[in-house]
Parts: C-alpha cells; sequence; structure tokens
C-alpha cells in the first residue's frame, strides 16, 4: 500500500494553493493521498485547539497509513507532548506507518524515540516541500527523489561533502535530532532522548549565529555533545547579519564548538530550512564514514 495522510497538528494551513499542488504532485509519486481534515482547521495560529490537534494525532495513528506526513510545521506540538498517547503512535509505526516531517515536528519524533523507541523519518511536508509553486523553483529533485525511496525502503545511504579533516573517520550510533531550538526545548523534560553515543544531526532557520553558538553551547555544556559520536550540522538560514558583528558568521560559531568539544562536528549536511533535502531515519544506527571530505551515513 501506498497510503499518504496530510495533517497538521502544529501551525494553521493557510496556503490552499500549495495544499492543491502538493497532493497532485504526491500523487503524481503514485501515493494515494488523503487530506485530513486538520489541514483545514483554524484556531488562533493554529491548525485548531490542543484538543483539536491532539485527536488528529490519534486519528492518524489509528488509521495507520503507509506515511503520515506533516502539512508544516510552525507551533503546537510543545503544547501536546504530556497528553499525546506515545504507545499508541507506536503502534502505528509497528504497523508500517512512516512518520514524516521536520521543524515543529522535531518535537513529536523525539518525543517518540524517546518514549518508545519507535522511529520516524526527519523529511520534506506536503506544502513546504511539495506545494512550492514553479515560480519560486517547484520540488527539489533530491528532495523529491530522496523521499520516495525512503518511503519505499529502497533508501540504505546518504551522502554529503564536508569540510577537510575529517578523512578515515569511522563509526557507528544512532541517528537522532532536527531542529535545533526544538531539541533544546525538551532538554531536561521526559520527552528528551537520553542517548550515549549517537549521531546528533542539527539545522535551524531564522536565528543568527550568536543565538546559534548560545544553544549549542548549552548543549554542549549539558554533557550532551560529549556523549555523542558525531555532530552533523545542516542549514541554519534565513537569518540578517549585524552590524554588531564584525566578522562573526556560522564559521565563528563552528569553531569556537570545535575548540571546546572533542566531538567530531561535520558540516554540510543537506538539510534543513531549504529547498534541497534528504530524509533521514531518525532512531536507526546507522554507520558513518569519510573519505576525504565525503561522508557516507548507511543503514
Amino acid at each position: 500500500m501506498n497510503s499518504l495522510h496530510v495533517y497538521s497538528a502544529s501551525g494553521v494551513e493557510l496556503r490552499t494553493a500549495a495544499l492543491k499542488l502538493a497532493r497532485q504532485r504526491l500523487g503524481a509519486m503514485g501515493f494515494e493521498v488523503t487530506l485530513d481534515p486538520s489541514v483545514r482547521a483554524r484556531h488562533q495560529r493554529f491548525a485548531g485547539d490542543d484538543e483539536t490537534r491532539l485527536e488528529t494525532l490519534h486519528r492518524i495513528a489509528d488509521a495507520a497509513p503507509s506515511v503520515a506526513m506533516a502539512c508544516r510545521g510552525g507551533y503546537g506540538l510543545s503544547r501536546l507532548l504530556d497528553r499525546i498517547d506515545w504507545p499508541r503512535l507506536a503502534r502505528s509505526v509497528e504497523q508500517g506507518t512512516r512518520w514524516v516531517g521536520f521543524s515543529d515536528l522535531t518535537a513529536l519524533q523525539l518525543g517518540l524515540l524517546a518514549h518508545t523507541g519507535a522511529t520516524s523519518w526527519h523529511g520534506p511536508m506536503a506544502c513546504d516541500d511539495f506545494g512550492r509553486s514553479a515560480e519560486v523553483g517547484g520540488v527539489d529533485e533530491v528532495t523529491r527523489d530522496c523521499f520516495a525511496e525512503a518511503m519505499s525502503g529502497e533508501l540504505e545511504a546518504l551522502g554529503f561533502r564536508t569540510e577537510p579533516g575529517f578523512d578515515g573517520l569511522q563509526l557507528r550510533g544512532q541517528l537522532w535530532g532536527g531542529n535545533l531550538t526544538m531539541v533544546l526545548s525538551l532538554l531536561g523534560t521526559p520527552h528528551w532522548p537520553k542517548l550515549r553515543g549517537g549521531i546528533l544531526f542539527l539545522e535551524d532557520v531564522g536565528e543568527h549565529p550568536y543565538r546559534i553558538e548560545r544553544m549549542l553551547l548549552q548543549l554542549h555544556q549539558a554533557g550532551v555533545l560529549q556523549r555523542q559520536k558525531a555532530v552533523l550540522l545542516g542549514a541554519f538560514s534565513d537569518w540578517r547579519k549585524s552590524p554588531l558583528d564584525r566578522g562573526f558568521t556560522l564559521k565563528t560559531v563552528v569553531a569556537r564548538l570545535r575548540s571546546v568539544c572533542d566531538t567530531p562536528i561535520l558540516t554540510g549536511l543537506p538539510f534543513g530550512h531549504v529547498q534541497t533535502k534528504v530524509t533521514l531515519p531518525m532512531g536507526l544506527r546507522v554507520e558513518l564514514a569519510v573519505q576525504g571530505r565525503d561522508v557516507m551515513v548507511g543503514w
């Protein structure tokens, strides 16, 4: 089966044209697409009030489609974490459901991993990726093809280029992470995956490099980064330079982090709030190998 349910349990979705386009494109890829009523729900900035959005998650879990794809992110899942029936969602994974999304969906995926050990997929969303109009680039081919292969079970590895200095690095660990702001928001809560020896991937949007540094240093000072085998940094996009920066950049942030943390920190992961993004298996054990500047992550 290739049933794909598009739902929203976070921010309100107002892009009707994008939603229609996403349905057409996903259908053309061979998916039997169902639009959950939640994609049209409205309450303040959310896709329905908290009770409605909680019911959405449980309804999708009970339906157990092949793919449960978020329509969009935004904000809202943090409100629901203490009330989600995690075993109910895990049962859908056992039945073959692949929960897919990123950004605010990080909270749902990490909570699922922390409470049940169930895996999910950090990847594209309906409107944000498949609903993009041709005028602004349409659907990225890498994003589309990687997602399709991941959902069919054909995807077993991905590669990217990083900076020099890691040639010969080989390690294994459980892949986890997501949006940096959302990852940090779970620290100290019951929804935090207590992983040692993992491979942590991170990205963010609209955050100035000094804020990125502050969040990364908090993870370091909390002992999180030291407990990982490696950290993979994706895109940190859509931030504005300040006249106060005077040469302070994302490269400065990475250099500072490497100076205080012994864990290998690799840049270049093609993921984030950008057009080209790979689909990552959240919670799976992977192997990472670097040859020259080429990084291969396989599972």
